[in-house]
Order: C-alpha cells, then sequence, then structure tokens
C-alpha cells in the first residue's frame, strides 16, 4: 500500500470475521421518503447504493425500529422486523454488498423520548428507564423487568431480521439520548435497582442487549456500539464517564462508534453535528481519549471532509475507522478519489445544514453542493442525450458553473463567460470568512474543474445579444445573477454607508460600532463575522423575527421567538446552528419589529416597540437582499432556440437553488 498517498486510510481492517476494504465508513443516516407501511423504497436502495458505488468500506442504513409500534420519536423512521418489508430491506443490502462495501443497519428505539402521538393508540405517556415527566408535560413511566426482558428481546429479533435481510454488521446505537443511552446516562437513569446507579449497573441494559444480538447473529457478525463520547450537557456526562462506557463495553463489541451529544437538545444537538462554525474534525479528540485505553476498535465522527487529516487521525493512532455523514452526501466518491490522489476533485460539505433542513421539512435529503442527491435513482440510470448541442452559459457563479460542468459532462460543446477575472460569483466576497473555509474551497475546486475541462472559458467577458449571437450557440444558459439592493431611506449615500459584500472585501473599513441593516442569512452571518472580529454590532430587522432569535433579542415583548416559520428549504437547521453561535456574542444585540427610517453621522434611525430613536453607530451596513439582473438575462433569450435562466438572475435564492437547477436544466438539454 506504499505507494498510495494514504496508505493508513486505505489499510484493510477485520471486525470480527469480516474484512472491511478501507477505513473510511459511512455513518448511519436514514431515509426519509417511505412507503406508506414505512418500508424502504426503491429510491433508497440508490441513495445508499450510491455510498457504496463511490468506495465507502461500510454504508450504514439508519433507524431502524427495533419497537416499530412504541419506539419512534419522528414520522420518517422506517418498520424494522417486520416480514412485510423483508425484500425492501433485501434490496438495499444487495444494492450496497454488489459494489464490495459491508451493508450495515443501525437499530434503534426512542425510549423516553417517542412521541406518542405516534403510537397505534396515542397511549399518552411512554417509557424510559425510570418515572417522570418530560419538559413537554409527558409522562414517563419506568419500566419493569419483563418490560426490559422484553425490549432486550426486540434487539436481538431485529438484528436477527437484519441479517436475514442481507446485512454484514449490525449497529446499536446508544448515544444521543436515545433508549439505551438513557439507561447509560445517570441524567436520565434514576434507579436504584441493579438497572441503575452505579456505572456498572447503568451499563448492564446494554450490555444484555450486545449479548442477545450476540447469541442471536453468531460470533462472527460484527457488532458496532454507537455512542457519546460526552453528553454536551450542563448535566450530563464528560469524557471521563465517557470513557468508562467504552471500557465497560470493550471486548464485548466490535467497534466502538465513539460520536457525541444529544438530540433533543439543541446545543448538543450542535456537538453531534458540528456547523460551520466549529472546526474540522473538532470531536476526534473524544475518539482519541476512548482509544487509549481500550483494545477494541474505534470509530470517530463528526465535520471530516479532508482526507489528508483522516490519514493523519488513523497514521497517529487517535481512531481506527472514520465515519463520515454529511460529507457522504456532499461527494459519495470521496474514498474511490482520495485513492487515486484526487483529492483536489473532492467536493467539501458546507455544513450548511441544507440536508437537515429538507429533510426535515419536506422529506427529502438536498445537498446545496451535489445536485445529484435526492436524484440518486435518476442521475445512476440517466440516458445520455440523443442530441449534442453547443451550450452558452452567462455567468460563472456557483449556478454557472455546476450548469456548463453537467453540460460538457454529458458530451455537449460548452462555452462559459464570466464578466469578471474570476469564477464563483457573489460568493468570492465570502472566501476570507473563517467559518465559510469549506466554501472557499468549494469555489476554488469548482473554478478548477472548469480548467481542467473541456468547457471554452472567457474571462472578463460580459454576454451582450452582440456577443451571444456571434457564438451561434443551441442553448443559452442565462446565469448572470443578482446585484445587492440599496435601502431607500435619507442618508444612504452617506460616506459612513456600506454594503455587505463590500465588508467581506474589506472588512477594515468597518469602525468599533456597526449597524446591520437586514436580519436574513446575509446580515445575521455579517455580524457574527464582525462580532468575531471585536466590532459592537446592532443588527435591525423590520420582522417580527430573524433566521435565528438569540436571547439578547429587543423588540419581541421579552419572549425569545426562536427560528420564524420558514418555507421549504430555508436553511431550518442553520438556523439553530446560527441561534447558538449567537449566544456567545454579548457584543452583538438583535432588534425586530424596527424599521430603519434615516442615516445620519451619529448612526441610524430607527422606529420600533419603543418609539423612535438613533442606534449609534461608526458604520452602517446594508444586507436587505439582492436585486435579480432579470433584464439583463432576457435580453439574450432571443439569440438561441432554447433558452433558460437559473440562480439569481431569477430569484435570489441560495446556492442549492442555484446549483440544483443548473444541474438540472443541463442534464435536460439533448432531448430534442
Amino acid at each position: 500500500m506504499s505507494q498510495y498517498k494514504f496508505k493508513h486510510l486505505f489499510e484493510p481492517i477485520q471486525l470480527g470475521k469480516t474484512v472491511f476494504r478501507n477505513r473510511i465508513f459511512a455513518s448511519p443516516q436514514d431515509y426519509p421518503g417511505l412507503t406508506d407501511n414505512r418500508f424502504l423504497t426503491e429510491e433508497a436502495a440508490y441513495f445508499y447504493e450510491r455510498k457504496a458505488l463511490g468506495g465507502f468500506a461500510s454504508v450504514c442504513v439508519g433507524d431502524m425500529m427495533v419497537d416499530a409500534a412504541y419506539g419512534r420519536s419522528h414520522p420518517f423512521q422506517m418498520r424494522g422486523n417486520d416480514f412485510l418489508g423483508k425484500a425492501n430491506f433485501t434490496r438495499v443490502s444487495t444494492a450496497i454488498i454488489r459494489h464490495g462495501a459491508m451493508a450495515a443497519i443501525e437499530l434503534v428505539h426512542a425510549g423516553q423520548n417517542a412521541n406518542p402521538l405516534l403510537m397505534p393508540e396515542n397511549r399518552g405517556y411512554v417509557l424510559g428507564p425510570c418515572d417522570g415527566i418530560r419538559p413537554d408535560g409527558v409522562e414517563i413511566r419506568g419500566m419493569n423487568d419483563e418490560q426490559i426482558a422484553e425490549l432486550i428481546m426486540a434487539y436481538a429479533d431485529a438484528a436477527s431480521f437484519a441479517r436475514q435481510c442481507g446485512f454484514g454488521m449490525i449497529t446499536l446505537h446508544g448515544g444521543h439520548g436515545w433508549q439505551m443511552s438513557q439507561f447509560i446516562s445517570a441524567r436520565d437513569n434514576k434507579r436504584t435497582d441493579q438497572w441503575g446507579g452505579s456505572i456498572e449497573n447503568r451499563m448492564r441494559f446494554p450490555l444484555a442487549v450486545v449479548e442477545a444480538v450476540r447469541k442471536r447473529i453468531g460470533p462472527a457478525v460484527p457488532i458496532e456500539f454507537r455512542m457519546s463520547g460526552t453528553e454536551f450537557l450542563p448535566d450530563g456526562y464528560d469524557i471521563d464517564e465517557g470513557i468508562r462506557i467504552a471500557q465497560a463495553l470493550d471486548g464485548h463489541v466490535d467497534l466502538i462508534h465513539v460520536s457525541v451529544g444529544h438530540h433533543e437538545i439543541d446545543a448538543a444537538s450542535m456537538a453531534t453535528h458540528p456547523p460551520m462554525f466549529r472546526p474540522d474534525g473538532c470531536n476526534v479528540t473524544y475518539a482519541a481519549a476512548i482509544k487509549k485505553v481500550v483494545k477494541t476498535p474505534v470509530a470517530t465522527v463528526g465535520a471530516l471532509t479532508d482526507p489528508a487529516m483522516m490519514e493523519e487521525i488513523i497514521a497517529s493512532g487517535q481512531a481506527d475507522v472514520v465515519a463520515l455523514g454529511r460529507q457522504t452526501l456532499a461527494d459519495p466518491d470521496l474514498p474511490i478519489k482520495a485513492r487515486l490522489g484526487r483529492e483536489e476533485e473532492i467536493t467539501p460539505c458546507l455544513r450548511c445544514f441544507n440536508c437537515f433542513s429538507h429533510s426535515t421539512v419536506g422529506g427529502v435529503f438536498y445537498c446545496t453542493v451535489n445536485p445529484e442527491i435526492g436524484r440518486e435513482q435518476l442521475s445512476m440510470t440517466q440516458a445520455p442525450p440523443m442530441h449534442k448541442k453547443t451550450v452558452l452559459v452567462a455567468g460563472g457563479g456557483m449556478g454557472g458553473m455546476e450548469a456548463a460542468l453537467t453540460a460538457a459532462k454529458r458530451g455537449h460543446t460548452v462555452i462559459l463567460c464570466e464578466k469578471s477575472d474570476r469564477l464563483g460569483g457573489a460568493l468570492l466576497c465570502e472566501e476570507n470568512i473563517p467559518f465559510k473555509a469549506n466554501l472557499a474551497v468549494y469555489i476554488k475546486r469548482q473554478a478548477q474543474k472548469v480548467s481542467r475541462s473541456p468547457i471554452k472559458l472567457h474571462l472578463n467577458t460580459e454576454v451582450t445579444p452582440e456577443l451571444a449571437k456571434s457564438f451561434q450557440p443551441d442553448v443559452i444558459i442565462a446565469a448572470m445573477g443578482a446585484r445587492p439592493m440599496i435601502p431607500n431611506i435619507p442618508g444612504i449615500e452617506g460616506k459612513n454607508v456600506v454594503g455587505a459584500e463590500a465588508v467581506y472585501y474589506q472588512p477594515e473599513i468597518v469602525g468599533n460600532k456597526a449597524v446591520i441593516m437586514g436580519g436574513g442569512l446575509v446580515g445575521i452571518e455579517l455580524g457574527i463575522f464582525l462580532a468575531q472580529k471585536g466590532h459592537d454590532i446592532t443588527i435591525v430587522e423590520m420582522a417580527n423575527g430573524t433566521i435565528a432569535t438569540p436571547p439578547q433579542v429587543e423588540g419581541t415583548s421579552g419572549r425569545m421567538s426562536g427560528l420564524m416559520e420558514m418555507p421549504l428549504g430555508f436553511p431550518l437547521v442553520h438556523g439553530v446552528g446560527l441561534m447558538e453561535e449567537l449566544k456567545k456574542f454579548k457584543n452583538l444585540q438583535i432588534r425586530v419589529s424596527t424599521k430603519a427610517l434615516e442615516v445620519t453621522a451619529e448612526g441610524l434611525v430607527v422606529e420600533g416597540a419603543d418609539g423612535i430613536r438613533t442606534i449609534e453607530a461608526d458604520t452602517v451596513i446594508y444586507a436587505i437582499g439582492q436585486k435579480p439582473l432579470r433584464e439583463e438575462a432576457y435580453a439574450l433569450a432571443d439569440y438561441a432556440p432554447e433558452f433558460y435562466t437559473i440562480g439569481d438572475c431569477v430569484t435570489p435564492k441560495t446556492i442549492y437553488e442555484a446549483t440544483s437547477v443548473g444541474y438540472q436544466i443541463a442534464t435536460d438539454i439533448g432531448r430534442y
């Protein structure tokens, strides 16, 4: 293996009696799009197969309920251990295995965090380690010995069923606030019998499950145990307790999968799924601490995108396996690209939570940087175009680049024109933001892909009707973007006023005190960026909430409004991450239900619940949205038989909308 750059990463590993082809595993992910009976669909098979095709050693199907009647916490959870779903499960495992990967499946039960409304009788209570009342008022009834024994057997039955369906590794979820972790954690488990109290007693239930599963599936099939190294809760356990938990598991399972956090608390959930504000590999330290004290192989997970970092993790002995979650969506080909030495072509996860937001609201994973996600079946079975065409793409932003790359990949002759001297569009202003490091990598790599492709690139070239006509294209894709909207208020042309884009390019022009007009995504992220640099920031928003409303908000009648209602695709979960990040800054205030009236030399005059007042500021920044360049785009409509508009020149939205539409339009070209 010495001829490979990442020789440790691609060294096989044996778990139990099963050999895995490398150390890169796809961590458990559920598939929200289920049948009416909550079984996996044909599309689900393609979803998981795509990861196996990309070279992952193990692909884990998440959220198989061991008790489909009483263990569910949300609607998008599949029924397990049901004969009617056997064919569905078998199709999925086969789709994974035929590409040389191991098909794994995660067994879960929500326990006291189950949703009573999803239970057959809507019985109004849930089962947990001991009696109690949840914050939402739902009664928790402590399980008796008979119920505990039945649940242990339910795990074993589910594992046996999974083996019958072709799954070769069983993953037991014992972290993140799920049922087994409720017995493990002293925060939830207050029992005084053999199932609670000491760490030995609190580990009795998970170890009993492991033993029952082992007896049912035999010694050859590996068992992976997913745990939280620390709960990241004020009253939860820390890494010292996490180490003791791992030591109790040592020798009983084949892989200890060390995650962190807790799904029921926002702040802890953001530790489980690190937002863009946390550094890459931020949770590795917890796996490394456990690796030092156990003999069982250890997996680490969380914010891993770079094969070089993964190689160092394995080579330095911090972990034996790296498990990837959202990165498997951003680029399911990461393993094969890394093995071939083409790591510069890997598309990094932006940690923008577009995938989580869409799956939460609409029930489908969609990825900002990979438009194939949510379309796996189509992308893997797409026929080549019937007719090859000349395609002119006007605009080299993210949507334009995606359209050009897709059209070129499908064999069309592509001309890409960009009016500036660089590809990347409006997002170039954000490439030096510390928490947007992966965005900068994405922009750079998309531009590199263009330069290495047969695309005919023209920089410093604005597409006019005359130029478009000269190319004689069959298809024009207008991706011309938008320009910042400027508030129509007195004083907006003052020397102390500047747009958000200019601030990103030259943050040094901002004074110590600044006020930002606009509490949308741009305004909030800009506020965080400037607060990190030490500026005193006030964000003014006309609506009665922002995408993330933290405690230090004025104008909400003393309440914390949390997240606004958002349309499909809005960064819902990113809003949670923003809210948690905003809590860190005492130098950042947000005023909602507040209208900007005038800019003066002293700052911004506003009108809110407390009347008219001046917010003192050295710099006033506007971030109120973008105006699409529709006229410029539609001026090209008559210069090709086919004409399409994408991205911000239609309606300014997100990177996802631009790349998704750009990909699909380019894919559609050539049908006629």
